[in-house]
């Protein structure tokens, strides 16, 4: 199913309308809601519950914590053992799991450290230049200062969203920072981890894990939507036309699936983007000489009539 929602309500808002026409269209007992970062909160959680609990069903939910709660995950991932990259806490009085990829985890922290030591080679070409200058050897231009570099470097720093590690002395006369070793090293415990929190107990870690991931098949249909069905720009003004342009996108979404899976099934390694860009190039033909009219269809090549057997449709004739 799919549902319309007006331009200016936000994500948060539109699950407890989306859960009630759920309820209301489908005779599910049990319900469990798996969001992204930012999408649904603890905090409206206990309304939707209590949305569900008022119609005699089950509400659960599988959350990602979104980053920038990490810190307070702190102490929770210190007591930690991971068993084949997974691991359990508890964390606001739910359950906790943890994902740990560790190549993933080494390149989050090569690319952390690299971009690091960049602003260090900034900061000590400012360094140089100052020395230098003092030395007696100038450049052409306006002439450097301590304070000119600081704000040089605090711009630079800031621009590559790196404060929490770097820290330049604006109150030492000369220009001076240093590494917040402390600070890398704690941002270095998070990396390659997905922390998420949940209320279902009967699912294994592993499974809990499995069916957050699944919502990068939702992303991928959405990017699809925006791609090649595009959904977007709308070019409508009134609602119910709007909802009707929304339909036919979901139902072109709907055969793409079907597409796709036809084609994986039956071992053909085309996307449905491309069997269709191969397909596009038949045509049909009509002619007519005096009375009479002939019709026909441009040859088929093999390429075309393996992706008809791969999607179980008939040949054109």
């Amino acid at each position: 199913m799919h549902t319309v929602h007006p331009g200016n309500v936000a994500e948060t808002k539109t699950l407890q309308s989306m859960l009630t026409q759920v309820l209301a269209r489908f005779p599910v007992e049990r319900v469990i809601l798996v969001a992204d970062r930012g999408l649904l909160s603890l905090g409206n959680v206990a309304e939707l519950t209590k949305l569900a609990e008022e119609s005699s069903r089950k509400l659960q939910f599988i959350l990602a914590v979104p980053a920038r709660r990490y810190q307070d995950l702190n102490e929770v991932f210190e007591t930690l053992t991971f068993e084949e990259g997974l691991a359990e806490g508890t964390f606001a009085d739910h359950r906790l799991v943890v994902a740990h990829d560790h190549e993933r985890a080494q390149e989050q922290s090569a690319r952390r450290r690299k971009r690091i030591q960049e602003q260090v080679d900034f900061a000590e070409t400012l360094v140089n230049k100052l020395n230098a200058q003092d030395e007696g050897v100038t450049e052409k231009g306006r002439r450097a200062s301590d304070r000119g570099a600081y704000s040089r470097f605090q711009r630079s720093v800031a621009e590559a969203e790196l404060t929490r590690f770097i820290k330049a002395d604006f109150q030492a006369d000369m220009f001076s920072y240093e590494v917040d070793e402390a600070a890398v090293a704690k941002a270095e415990r998070f990396d390659g981890k997905l922390a998420l929190l949940t209320n279902v107990r009967d699912f294994k870690a592993e499974e809990i894990v499995y069916r957050y991931k699944s919502l990068a098949d939702i992303e991928r249909g959405f990017r699809i939507l925006k791609s090649d069905l595009e959904i977007a720009p709308v070019y409508h003004r009134l609602h119910e036309r709007i909802r009707a342009h929304a339909l036919i996108c979901f139902m072109a979404l709907v055969l793409y699936r079907v597409m796709c899976m036809r084609l994986k099934a039956n071992g053909s390694k085309a996307s449905p983007s491309t069997a269709l860009e191969i397909l596009r190039r038949i045509q049909q033909h009509r002619a007519t000489v005096g009375t009479k009219a002939f019709t026909g269809v441009s040859k088929t090549t093999p390429e075309q009539l393996d992706l008809f057997t791969a999607l179980e449709i008939k040949t054109p004739k």
